[in-house]
């Protein structure tokens, strides 16, 4: 069920991982931002935007994770965006055969992988997706993915952040970069100077929120992964929400993977 959280902006929450397909109404009809999850979640999106008499002119996916590059013929032919760097990523980690990636990654049963990835790539440097409806910056930075973009919405005053900003979800580094603590806080400087005239904060997985208490959070955490000293972070741990214990697992193996990098031994990053 959609559910509107700002003029003309809706979000349709999946049962997996708590993840926001976006929708922003617009003059001639609909951008789709991250749709998923489960095939019979897509159908009902689909069904919910032609019910309401809407059509999806423009997709966008916001990084080149599989739970965020997802697509369902109900939807139509309409161009699906990312950033280049993010189409690249895509093109690259999909040159095999879909089902051996769907295999590799964990990507669970009743997710549709026929639509997958059909991604093109907007040029270096675009600052707005083109499409006939409220002007939609992209901000792209490097921190969690590849080519990751949040999309701010100035008319609605609503920032979607892709997978950073969760209320359920601890910053995840993207292990590949050269600086990925470094990329991280970037892009949260990047979010925090977007941030006025923000009302609505959508992450991609969990609860819509308020923007700079989210942003305190993730540098709490980032920082303290620098630093080498224990989050206090409600996420990990006891207090963390029902069902989420599992994101106290992604801390540790994050630890763990930094350490390796530095040539720690133990479980601390290592990094200063």
């Amino acid at each position: 069920m959609l559910k509107q959280v700002a003029e003309g902006v809706l979000v349709h929450e999946s049962e997996f991982c708590q993840s926001n397909a976006v929708v922003v109404q617009g003059r001639s009809g609909a951008l789709l931002i991250d749709p998923g999850v489960l095939a019979d979640e897509l159908a009902c999106l689909a069904n919910d935007l032609s019910d309401s008499g809407q059509t999806v002119v423009a997709g966008f996916s916001t990084h080149p994770h599989w739970d965020h590059l997802l697509w369902h013929p109900g939807l139509g032919k309409a161009p699906r965006y990312g950033t280049a760097r993010c189409a690249a990523t895509v093109r690259d980690r999909l040159s095999g055969r879909v089902e051996a990636v769907a295999k590799a990654v964990g990507i669970p049963d009743g997710v549709p992988l026929d639509l997958i990835g059909l991604i093109t790539g907007l040029p270096a440097e675009t600052a707005r997706i083109p499409w006939d409806g409220p002007q939609v910056r992209i901000i792209e930075h490097q921190a969690h993915a590849p080519g990751h973009a949040a999309l701010l919405i100035e008319e609605r005053g609503v920032l979607v952040a892709g997978d950073m900003l969760s209320d359920v979800l601890i910053p995840i580094f993207e292990m590949s970069a050269a600086d990925p603590i470094e990329d991280y806080l970037t892009g949260l400087r990047l979010l925090e100077g977007a941030a006025g005239g923000v009302d609505v904060l959508i992450p991609g997985h969990g609860s819509v929120g308020e923007i700079r208490a989210r942003i305190d959070q993730d540098r709490a955490y980032v920082h303290a992964v620098r630093d080498a000293l224990v989050p206090s972070d409600p996420r990990i741990g006891p207090s963390a929400k029902d069902g989420w214990d599992w994101v106290a697992g992604v801390h540790e193996g994050q630890l763990q993977r930094l350490a390796q990098r530095h040539g720690t031994a133990n479980g601390s990053s290592g990094v200063q």
